[in-house]
């Protein structure tokens, strides 16, 4: 499935019916008491945020959505029926904003979790509603409401519990195909990977954690260089960072450099985010001059207070136990 990240929908909630203006006939009284009923409520539109779904793409093609009108109040006490409710699935992680004003309506950040994005019109009360003693013979009714509409952006920032960060062709896909049953595309030019890669670790003692490889992120990805800007928003949501680094990304980088940079992306984007707590590694292990330069590296990243630092191949796996570890120690320690 291509993945897309945003949608524009048109939502709009059933109108109330109308109450009735009715009156018994019974003999000998020809105008007996009211029995107007009721108009039936609306149907409201609900979004609800499915675990089973990972991307928008259902909404752009179907972006229109009506709930059903509440039927009229009918004589004989008879209240109208409420309209239908449409539910609307939306995968877990969406946020969804008034797309005129830009106002927060809600985050879909769990599953099964529901909002109400246009409220049903309530039915108008019947007649029969309006009796008092002082009214024995009501002969008005009300209207119904209008029900809600509303044009609303949806906006899917994915769940992770880690996401994977680094420069193009560092390894970020290879170790999350090594660590979990997700097949990202793995190839050796910039930007393989063009979609978030979710992929689901678990350990031999039973821990378990979500993993996002993040693509895209260059020099300039805050002011949307790259494919960085229409990823970073995803890396908000991860609540540790793996920082992958390689030695042999491109003649003259410098993976101290490299760090630094993505680093100080993240901070243009969001100042929170640069201060998430991160693991970095070096990828590569099994290169041989990877292998031999990688400590002066880990030494330099580390003596630069930039975080823990661990020397990993995500071909043959070596190291990959450690690195794993040090990030579930790591998110023990950070808030859900």
């Amino acid at each position: 499935m291509k993945f897309i990240d945003e949608a524009d929908i048109e939502v709009a909630a059933g109108d109330g019916g109308n109450g009735c203006v009715a009156f018994r006939r019974e003999k000998y009284r020809p105008r007996g008491g009211p029995s107007g009923g009721d108009g039936g409520r609306g149907g409201d539109v609900v979004l609800e945020a499915d675990a089973g779904m990972s991307s928008l793409m259902d909404l752009r093609f179907h972006p229109h959505w009506k709930a059903g009108k509440g039927t009229n109040g009918q004589g004989n006490d008879r209240f109208g029926r409420a309209g239908r409710r449409v539910l609307i699935r939306v995968p877990v992680g969406t946020v969804v904003t008034d797309a005129e004003t830009g106002a927060p309506i809600a985050d879909l950040d769990a599953a099964d979790k529901l909002v109400v994005a246009a409220r049903g019109g309530q039915g108008g009360h019947g007649n029969l509603h309006f009796k008092t003693p002082t009214r024995r013979a009501p002969d008005f009714a009300q209207p119904g409401e209008k029900g809600e509409a509303r044009r609303l952006h949806l906006e899917l920032k994915l769940l992770a519990d880690v996401g994977i960060i680094g420069f193009p062709n560092v390894g970020k896909s290879t170790l999350v195909r090594k660590v979990s049953a997700a097949r990202p595309k793995v190839a050796d030019y910039p930007f393989t990977t063009l979609v978030p890669t979710l992929g689901v670790v678990r350990l031999d003692d039973g821990r378990e954690m979500v993993m996002a490889d993040m693509p895209g992120l260059i020099e300039g990805a805050s002011d949307g260089a790259g494919l960085g800007i229409r990823f970073l928003k995803h890396v908000e949501r991860t609540r540790v960072l793996c920082h992958l680094l390689t030695l042999d990304r491109e003649p003259g980088s410098d993976p101290l450099r490299d760090l630094e940079t993505i680093n100080a992306e993240l901070g243009r984007f969001s100042p929170e985010l640069a201060l998430r707590p991160q693991v970095v590694a070096i990828n590569k292990a099994d290169l041989t001059g990877v292998r031999e330069a990688a400590p002066k590296v880990v030494a330099a990243i580390e003596a630069a207070g930039l975080g823990p630092a661990h020397l990993v191949s995500a071909a043959t796996g070596e190291g990959i136990d450690e690195l794993l570890d040090a990030v579930f120690s790591m998110l023990g320690a950070q808030p859900r």
